[in-house]
């Protein structure tokens, strides 16, 4: 239970002075200044226009400095930083704050720790494909440690956009394309950032992102509008953020998008009578970079005036970066445009924030001492390799050409071989990419027999001195993540082409994939022997790409989002409703002309090196919900790992409903031959949904209960809830 800090708060808050007040609501990150004649942020698109060259960039980079904006610190017009993650930079900006100003109120530091701070982990939609809240938890407690010892107090993660479009290159960000599951990822993460005291070193506040829909973004297209009914949004898409809010975390990021014409930063709507009326939250609400500001691009507010106005009475505590509060929120109360009330409630959950980080007791939480004991310890290099296999997908095994034997002789193709540095994935900030291994450095360290060529050079002499031949294609990591949507998404023309030559040798061909989002790729799955799904998986890549492919680990990922045939089926989910004419063979059904019906590999998806049956499925009403029984068995020569699923469909209701969802998932270890039992709940409440008129309905009727491997491999039963 957190501790009341209310009085205390309002003490303080009453010796402020208003521009003190506002100064609490800013935060900023270090600007850079140099030799050069544009702002930082002009000379980033320049370069990513094409009007100067990286080398050009980087040669201007080399006169840059931080400006941290000192004086304004002083003068109390700073609350908060972004983006500082040493110790050194962070006790000495926060020395300024707790001894130079009026009232010395600490800062708060916030950081982009997506998925690991100096140990990088899998990236998130790599991650989620383990299916393992305990795993999910531990990642997050390494992060958290490391990221503290750096001064950090507060993450910008977890993502729990529900992303069901494989264009949009955030979906790497959180845990693909359906709501239970983002739901047990946020939570899980919320739990390992903050762990059981908010106020000890070792924690740092969670900020659940982005409030709301931003997943949901027409044509996958980043920054784009979100707009849909009331319904889907209640049914689809809040219930990760609750999730996060019951699960306890403490800040809140509004989307960038709009919601059915209103964005997200200046909507009262989710901000106050959702999150704080309805979920009771009473944390901390900071916009994305700039966002407030963007109003004004949006359409919805004449200038950063109105929209400071705007952000501040729906609800938005914090700007971050846009200086839009600092530099118009005096004169706004002032007017009377903005009652000083509102105001206050603002500073007070700036100030609840940080009493609750124990930063008025401890302002220097670490110490550059500590930050070296702390970063990249062997435990938590070892979480990270189990965290990289256990996000490993084989997507395909012809012929049982996986695992390879110890003494094969391998060809490795692709530059994704060799190039440690992008394993780390997108959002991994606080990565020196020294600290991965690559592919290639893992085939060394074993003294495993390979040849190496990058583009297919010596094709033909490396082909006839291998058994198999690896080719490691997908993309590279800033072709994914934020800004990073892309309208086709199938293999590179050169990968492609690579994967071809070394088909033509008519050796078995193992294709590895690093990417950030699902990849149409019909014709790799035509041709190869073997698919590994690898994803981005962070420091110990290599590692865990050979551990799988030489079955020392038996792959146990399993998607967590479709993999469609062909970019125009975008968006293509497992939870889609019917249509009158659903998709079939006959002509007059919904579907594309020149696209399977069916995706290329489905939901929940993934082999192992056994195999699994399912059998005696059973079902009983409890007094809250169902209990879920079946018997796994493993059919195999191998113990394996066996994510157990479990989908409902309701056949009919008084709104059309999905042709499953998932409800409940648990795993279960088995030896060759074993079998075991493994139990499921699903609560009566999660089978209810929204009526026409947005009341609540529970379901009582004939519900279809399916349990398998995946979404499509099942066993199903009947039961009528009444």
């Amino acid at each position: 239970m957190r501790k009341n800090y209310e009085k205390q708060i309002r003490e303080l808050r009453e010796k402020m002075t208003l521009e003190e007040k506002i100064g609490q609501l800013q935060q900023c990150g270090p600007s850079l200044v140099g030799a050069f004649e544009v702002s930082f942020e002009e000379l980033l698109d320049m370069m990513f226009d094409g009007r100067i060259s990286q080398e050009e960039f980087d040669k201007l980079m080399g006169t840059a400095e931080q400006d941290y904006r000192e004086e304004e610190l002083r003068a109390g017009k700073i609350g908060s930083y972004n983006g500082i993650g040493d110790a050194a930079t962070v006790n000495r900006l926060q020395k300024i704050a707790v001894e130079e100003t009026r009232l010395g109120i600490p800062l708060l530091f916030g950081y982009d720790v997506i998925h690991g701070f100096r140990t990088v982990t899998p990236i998130p939609l790599a991650e989620s494909c383990a299916w393992d809240p305990v795993l999910w938890e531990k990642t997050a407690r390494v992060a958290a440690e490391e990221a503290t010892a750096g001064g950090v107090h507060l993450t910008f993660a977890p993502m729990v956009d529900v992303a069901k479009d494989a264009r949009w290159g955030r979906i790497s960000e959180g845990a693909g394309e359906d709501v239970l599951l983002n739901s047990a990822y946020g939570a899980s993460k919320v739990k390992g950032f903050q762990g059981e005291d908010l106020a000890k070193e070792d924690s740092m506040a969670a900020c659940l992102k982005h409030f709301a829909a931003y997943g949901a973004i027409e044509a996958g297209r980043d920054y784009n509008r979100v707009d849909m009914s009331m319904q889907r949004l209640w049914e689809e898409y809040l219930p990760p953020y609750k999730a996060c809010v019951d699960a306890g975390a403490r800040a809140v990021m509004p989307a960038f998008n709009d919601i059915n014409g209103v964005p997200c930063t200046v909507n009262a709507r989710l901000l106050r009578d959702i999150l704080r009326k309805k979920w009771g939250f009473d944390g901390l609400v900071i916009s994305d970079s700039n966002a407030i500001a963007e109003c004004v691009s949006h359409g919805i507010a004449e200038d950063k005036k109105d929209a400071s106005r705007q952000a501040i009475l729906a609800g938005t505590d914090m700007d971050m970066s846009s200086d839009s509060y600092i530099e118009h929120l005096k004169e706004l109360i002032e007017s009377g445009e903005v009652a000083e009330s509102v105001l206050d409630e603002a500073v007070d959950d700036v100030l609840r924030l940080k009493f609750e980080l124990g930063l008025f007791e401890q302002p220097y939480q670490t110490d550059e001492a500590r930050e070296r004991r702390t970063m990249l310890k062997p435990e938590y290099r070892a979480l990270a390799l189990e965290a990289a296999e256990k996000s490993i997908v084989l997507l395909k095994n012809e012929n049982h050409t996986l695992p390879l034997k110890p003494e094969t002789r391998v060809g490795l193709f692709g530059t994704l071989a060799a190039d440690k540095g992008q394993m780390t994935g997108a959002w991994a900030i606080g990565a020196d990419p020294e600290d991965c291994v690559s592919i290639a450095e893992a085939l060394e360290a074993k003294g495993i027999s390979y040849q190496y060529s990058a583009d297919g050079a010596d094709l033909e002499k490396i082909a006839s001195e291998s058994d198999v031949l690896i080719a490691v294609v997908g993309e590279s990591k800033e072709e994914s993540g934020e800004a990073a949507s892309r309208a086709g998404i199938t293999l590179h023309p050169e990968h492609l082409a690579l994967v071809r030559k070394l088909n033509a040798t008519g050796k078995p061909v193992v294709a590895v994939l690093f990417n950030g989002r699902p990849l149409a790729i019909p014709e790799l799955d035509q041709t190869a022997s073997a698919i590994v799904e690898a994803w981005h998986l962070g420091a110990e890549a290599g590692p865990a790409v050979r551990n799988v492919l030489f079955g020392d680990v038996n792959p146990s990922g399993r998607l967590t989002t479709t993999f469609p045939a062909a970019a125009g089926q975008c968006p293509m989910y497992y939870a889609h409703m019917n249509t009158g004419r659903p998709g079939g063979k006959s002509k007059f059904t919904s579907k594309y002309l020149d696209a399977p019906v069916e995706p290329l590999y489905s939901f929940g998806y993934g082999l192992s090196y056994t195999a699994y049956a399912y059998e005696e499925l059973k079902i009983e009403k409890a007094e809250n919900g169902l209990r879920v029984r079946v018997t796994v068995r493993n059919t195999g020569d191998r113990s394996g790992e066996e994510t157990v699923q479990c989908y409902v469909q309701v056949p009919c209701a008084g709104r059309v409903r999905p042709v499953r969802e998932l409800k409940a998932f648990t795993k279960i270890t088995l030896e060759p031959g074993e079998a075991g039992q493994a139990a499921l709940e699903i609560a009566y409440d999660s089978l209810g949904y929204y009526d026409r008129e947005m009341n609540w309905t529970p379901y009582e009727g004939k519900l279809k209960v399916y349990v398998g491997g995946n979404v499509k491999d099942t066993i199903v039963e009947e039961i009528h809830l009444l």
